[in-house]
């Protein structure tokens, strides 16, 4: 057996944690590789992992970020987690990398007042819609679409408009895990 197959049968666990700043490069990288996502400043993913690290996830395999997942708590609705960003790298996706970052994510003690998950999504964006779907069916949670930023909003650019999708709620989080 080459080690190519040895690695294929065998790969190299993938560490889900909060991230750091060192990270904030590797993020922003990932989200210019994903041709889906907004890309913003490097100093906003920097902010991202400092100030709001107990809230977003990357998944790192060998030392190389192969996913991440910006999130925040609102700060009115504490029940609420806002996703912000979610990518995986083209290599890594469609094996549930993204389903198990978001719920890393709304495993984590901290998070032990989070009922609800929401995100916007544009109409266009398929993987997304399909990743919230996924993560609501795992936890058996209903899920709603709304309007949330109206393309009238992004002021002449051509922007699709943004979507909220609500998740929950989910009320795992008294002793067992879903």
């Amino acid at each position: 057996m080459s080690s190519h197959d040895q690695k294929h049968l065998n790969p190299c666990p993938v560490i889900l944690r909060p991230p750091v700043p060192h990270d904030g490069a590797s993020i922003k990288d990932l989200v210019h590789q994903s041709r889906v996502l907004e890309p913003n400043s490097l100093y906003s993913y920097l902010l991202m992992c400092r100030h709001f690290a107990d809230t977003c996830v990357v998944a790192e395999q060998e030392k190389t970020i192969e996913g991440f997942v910006t999130a925040y708590i609102p700060p009115h609705t504490p029940e609420v987690i806002f996703v912000w960003q979610v990518a995986v790298q083209p290599s890594m996706r469609g094996r549930g990398l993204g389903l198990a970052m978001l719920r890393a994510l709304v495993e984590r003690e901290r998070s032990a007042a989070i009922r609800f998950l929401e995100a916007s999504v544009t109409p266009s964006n398929v993987a997304s819609q399909g990743l919230f779907r996924s993560f609501a069916r795992s936890l058996h949670a209903k899920w709603e679409i709304q309007s949330f930023f109206g393309r009238e909003l992004f002021s002449g650019e051509q922007h699709e408009p943004e979507l909220l999708w609500r998740i929950g709620p989910f009320d795992f989080f008294t002793g067992g895990k879903p």
